[in-house]
């Protein structure tokens, strides 16, 4: 402990310095309303959605393949993502991609033709919903490696795209993590669990900004690596529910949720699709109480939601009802607090949401930002923000890179001027 003169010399020095003290700072007036979705959360629509062009959302989804990157002579070319994401954001709007090898009833895998003409390399086909279907020969270590370069390629020319909201990765029907109607065979198949913990590892190395995620089908212990090696527990990946608010939803899903951690969403997105399973459940996805005992709302609030699929809710709700529910998702932020010493100002930002924002965004005056960044908020949790300026025109901001032009993240502030 220093001696007591020396904390009085400490003092003397800050005041002649010009420090600032608790009774410099002022409160200013600031007013603002969230009335939008917000960038990176919503309900979500394909791309090629006839309501794709609505400020009801923010995100558009679609898949992509392997094959559309990568020619017969293993040759990369980028163009038909870059064409994609450019069409959404021209509609400002982000992307969440998914790129996938088999799909049911296709009877070819988006495999590139450079590792399928290789001699050893042996796809086959068999019935998977009732269709005939390509698999991949996972047992050939030219795919694993391609699948590893890809993501590699990918990374380094994505993870900081404005364009590109999300990546969703997976493998098996529909890169959601699982054959459950077809010939599943660790290793042929499907990915052996010593690649699968390779992959997620890879992945966790080259995404440094973009969140990716898999689908919580990865639970399951028999065909994934995470019950062996439960460090991969530990990667910073998401999570995506292809069958959320399903009849059956608090047993077998959320039990899925569970293994994985119900903090996850406190640094990567929670997000999914609403149940197929029956009409049923699509037509009464945002009824008010859901299409089986609870609402959307209370189980995005419940799960932490960032995005959900639904492309098929503009048949059943008006723009109006899928713009309230996308508002119940993701982040939502709050100026409680708008201070200023006449040469800086203070501001005091809380998260009203049910989730944090996935990318850096600055509390700015007049453009100038805050040294400190809003992600990783929590729910419930408040952050100061110092920004220079006195903030007399109240000009104030939140600033991203990571927006494409048209899209603005508001903020809720009702601050009277004293």
């Amino acid at each position: 402990m220093l001696p007591r003169r020396v904390y009085v010399i400490l003092g003397l020095c800050l005041l002649v310095s010009g420090a600032v003290h608790a009774d410099d700072w002022r409160s200013l007036p600031l007013e603002s309303t969230v009335d939008r979705v917000q960038p990176m959360t919503g309900l979500v629509v394909w791309n090629d959605n006839e309501h794709a062009d609505t400020d009801a959302i923010q995100l558009e989804f679609s898949y992509m393949l392997f094959n559309q990157v990568v020619d017969e002579q293993g040759a990369y070319d980028w163009s038909p993502v870059d064409e994609l994401l450019d069409s959404i954001a021209a509609r400002g709007h982000q992307a969440v991609l998914r790129f996938r090898f088999i799909y049911p009833g296709y009877k070819e895998t988006a495999v590139p033709d450079s590792i399928k003409q290789l001699p050893d390399y042996h796809e086959i086909t068999a019935k998977s919903e009732g269709q005939d279907t390509a698999f991949c020969d996972w047992s050939h270590p030219a795919l694993r490696e391609f699948t590893l370069e890809f993501y590699s390629e990918f990374a380094e020319r994505y993870d900081t795209d404005p364009r590109l909201a999300f990546v969703q990765v997976g493998f098996g029907l529909w890169a959601e993590y699982h054959i459950y109607d077809g010939p599943m065979e660790l290793g042929k198949t499907f990915p052996s669990k010593d690649f699968q913990a390779r992959f997620f590892r890879h992945l966790d190395k080259v995404f440094k900004d973009t969140a990716w995620s898999i689908s919580i089908d990865a639970a399951e212990a028999q065909r994934t690596p995470f019950a062996d090696g439960p460090d991969l527990l530990n990667l910073n990946f998401g999570l995506f529910d292809d069958s959320f608010l399903h009849a059956k939803h608090n047993e077998y899903n959320e039990s899925c949720w569970d293994f994985f951690g119900r903090n996850r969403y406190k640094t990567s997105p929670a997000g999914g699709e609403f149940s197929y399973y029956n009409a049923h459940d699509q037509r009464n996805a945002l009824a008010s109480d859901g299409p089986n005992g609870e609402s959307f709302e209370h189980a995005a609030k419940r799960f932490h939601i960032s995005y959900m699929f639904a492309n098929n809710q503009f048949d059943y709700q008006k723009p109006d009802r899928i713009r309230q529910a996308g508002m119940a998702t993701g982040y939502r932020f709050r100026v409680t607090k708008f201070l200023t010493d006449g040469e800086q100002s203070r501001i005091t930002v809380t998260n009203t949401g049910v989730a944090p924002i996935y990318f850096n965004a600055y509390p700015a005056l007049a453009g100038a930002r805050s040294a400190t960044s809003l992600r990783g908020l929590a729910p419930g949790e408040e952050r100061d923000f110092v920004v220079p300026g006195d903030g007399a025109e109240g000009r104030v901001t939140i600033e991203s890179d990571r927006l494409v032009p048209g899209q603005v993240i508001q903020f809720d502030a009702h601050l009277p001027r004293e």
